[in-house]
């Protein structure tokens, strides 16, 4: 994030007014358009207030931008003189096309994280710095010869990798398929996409847990796909609400998260999980199976997934290396049926022409290696070091305050609040305490949930940051 350079012979006033001319030039904020407020750009660029107004008073004398009084202040219509000059409609641009943005939430805490690195980060699902293989990486990519050829690979993959995730799927999911029943993803979320881009339509209707990591993605509602919801207890989805659904909706799909379910941590139970299959098998109903947690299985016996009991063939299984070693690879996988994976193939061709060779080449070795059972032991142990933690600091800041289960896999602890108080303002509360979460309603959950991510944080932060959020939530009650 820019900032003003205290050390330059050029006063900051002065630097803020070319900076935010650039910016201007360059489109990103068109003409009419309003510029942020006076108090929010001194909080951004870390300056007092006066230093905007003298930086604002530099561009309205050039005529760049204009203030009327109660309607903040605007780019100028005429910025470069007298003579108009017309520039897109930006603004309409990007109110239109057919992909929605994040929501509002998930931009609020993109925003914060950005401009205060500070922030103990409960938020973003991923592993932290100290639980990614990045020694055992590092010494792979040191000793092995990589290719020479940067073409264009092949469009379902990396051959080595799509032959070194056949073992490694028979061995760790008990999954028995074939090189080329596999398509390499860049992670879960482009798997999800080509679904619902490539095999559903506009208006068709599927079926997603409720609450789910699905409704925090605006792709379903950019495919134009009806989304219903199936209620997850303490034993995953009832099966029989997926037959009502059908007989009601006529569903095309079911996307589930069965192992230590995103955001709940739920394990579907053994007898959920044969009469999920008996009733795709019944109604020759797809069903996603989104599988990224399985291996952090705390004790190191990961729930098998739909897919290795699947003997008709209905289960489309989508994994990922984001949850179990590093998600700046971006190296994912879907397990599906020939005919699925060619037509997914070609059309991810059609955006990319392929993903990166160099990631596929570092994720195939290291599956290959000595080294990755050793680093999903210790991934393990340190996930459960940081969960006992989070539980400890919860219990002493908040008490009977806030109900939860304890996970026994994944990254996250699903809350429910026991004081009602608005998400919106317990979030702002919470980032100026120094800490930052997601609210339950961006999983399509009844208000009053939070989800902590507990993977992310470092551990001498976690302690630090449930005070903070306490300070907040009781700052409202």
């Amino acid at each position: 994030m820019w900032r003003p350079d205290r050390q330059s012979k050029q006063t900051l006033y002065e630097q803020i007014a070319d900076h935010l001319e650039q910016r201007i030039s360059y489109g990103e904020f068109p003409p009419g358009s309003l510029l942020p407020s006076e108090r929010k750009l001194a909080e951004q660029f870390g300056v007092n207030r006066s230093t905007i107004i003298m930086a604002f008073g530099e561009l309205r004398a050039m005529g760049i931008i204009e203030s009327r009084s109660g309607s903040g202040t605007r780019v100028s219509r005429t910025k470069w003189g007298a003579t108009p000059k017309h520039t897109p409609n930006w603004n309409r641009y990007v109110e239109g096309g057919s992909f929605l943005p994040n929501l509002p939430f998930m931009r609020k805490i993109r925003e914060a994280l950005n401009q205060q690195p500070s922030l103990i980060d409960f938020a973003s699902g991923e592993l932290s710095a100290d639980l990614a293989p990045i020694e055992e990486i590092t010494a792979l990519m040191n000793g092995h010869q990589y290719t020479s050829y940067l073409g264009y690979d092949h469009p379902q993959g990396y051959v080595p990798l799509r032959q070194a995730l056949v073992p490694y799927l028979s061995k760790y999911r008990s999954i028995e398929t074939g090189e080329s029943s596999i398509l390499i993803t860049s992670g879960s979320q482009q798997s999800l996409y080509l679904i619902t881009q490539c095999l559903l339509s506009p208006g068709d209707a599927v079926a997603i847990e409720d609450p789910s990591y699905c409704y925090s993605l605006p792709m379903f509602q950019s495919a134009g796909l009806r989304l219903f919801r199936l209620p997850v207890d303490r034993c995953g989805v009832n099966p029989e609400e997926i037959r009502l659904l059908h007989k009601k909706h006529r569903i095309k799909m079911v996307f589930l998260n069965p192992n230590f379910q995103n955001p709940t941590g739920t394990v579907t139970s053994a007898e959920r999980r044969k009469q999920l299959l008996d009733v795709a098998s019944e109604l020759g109903l797809p069903i996603v199976e989104d599988d990224p947690f399985s291996l952090t299985a705390y004790n190191g016996e990961a729930p098998l997934p739909l897919k290795a009991a699947d003997v008709n063939g209905s289960v489309l299984h989508i994994g990922s290396f984001s949850k179990i070693a590093a998600s700046g690879l971006r190296v994912g996988w879907m397990v599906a049926p020939h005919a699925i994976v060619e037509r997914l193939a070609d059309a991810r061709q059609q955006m990319d022409f392929g993903l990166s060779v160099i990631p596929q080449q570092v994720a195939a070795q290291f599956l290959k290696s000595p080294q990755f059972e050793p680093h999903l032991n210790r991934l393990r142990m340190q996930l459960i070091f940081k969960r006992d933690l989070l539980i400890e600091a919860l219990q002493k800041e908040l008490g009977d305050l806030v109900l939860y289960t304890v996970p026994e896999g994944g990254l996250h602890l699903w809350c429910k609040l026991v004081p009602d108080v608005p998400e919106a303002k317990l979030l702002d509360e919470a980032i100026r305490n120094g800490v930052v979460f997601v609210p339950g309603s961006v999983y399509g959950s009844d208000a009053g949930y939070v989800r902590f991510t507990f993977a992310r944080a470092k551990a001498d932060e976690i302690r630090r940051g449930i005070a903070g959020f306490a300070k907040a939530l009781r700052g409202l009650m």
